[in-house]
């Protein structure tokens, strides 16, 4: 069962990020915008999920920076929008 829910994990994942990608290259969404970088955050810790699951360690440090540079990224946006202008 936890391979069959780990596959789940993968496929929603891969979608997410891959949904991300191509709605930032059709210029529907911004690749600093607050939609794109869920995706990427959410696709990315699920696959960080996988790999950790399934002992694929390089895959596994990939994932997680590139989650973090995401969360980052919402977390330094939302700073800038709440901050008052001068």
């Amino acid at each position: 069962m936890s391979d069959l829910i780990s596959e789940i994990l993968a496929y929603i994942g891969m979608a997410s990020i891959l949904l991300a990608f191509l709605l930032e290259t059709r210029d529907a969404l911004s690749s600093k915008g607050k939609i794109y970088l869920l995706l990427m955050a959410f696709g990315s810790g699920l696959l960080a999920i996988r790999a950790y699951l399934i002992s694929e360690w390089a895959f596994f440090i990939l994932e997680v920076v590139w989650c973090g540079a995401a969360v980052i990224a919402l977390i330094s946006s939302e700073n800038v929008e709440i901050q008052p202008s001068s």
